[in-house]
């Protein structure tokens, strides 16, 4: 039962890392287009959330390499959103989270298939 618990997490994580990574690549080109959209920070707050509940999910269960890049990724998801929230300054942070966040998800997932 846990190890189906710790995939939905880590499956959680790594769509979650995903969607956020491809939002940010994508959204800044949309912007270009006289479409009327803006940028909403709490967006990426929405995602760093749902990354944060599947990191606290699987954290336990994980070995020190796949804990490290989960916290030290997700630490810089949330300087770059908070700072763009607070100081409304952009922080290229969230990009280098974002792929350390599907990298520390994936390597996870793989482990515990593994067991």
């Amino acid at each position: 039962m846990k190890k189906t618990t710790s995939s939905f997490y880590d499956i959680l994580g790594i769509s979650s890392a995903t969607v956020c990574l491809v939002h940010c690549l994508v959204f800044p080109l949309l912007t270009i287009l006289p479409l009327g959209l803006s940028h909403n920070p709490f967006i990426d707050l929405l995602f760093a959330v749902v990354g944060l509940f599947a990191i606290f999910k699987i954290i336990k269960r994980s070995n020190l390499l796949t804990v490290t890049i989960l916290i030290v990724s997700m630490t810089l998801i949330w300087i770059s959103v908070l700072s763009e929230i607070i100081l409304d300054i952009h922080l290229d942070l969230i990009f280098i989270g974002g792929i350390g966040m599907i990298i520390g998800h994936i390597l996870n997932y793989k482990a515990h298939k593994n067991h």
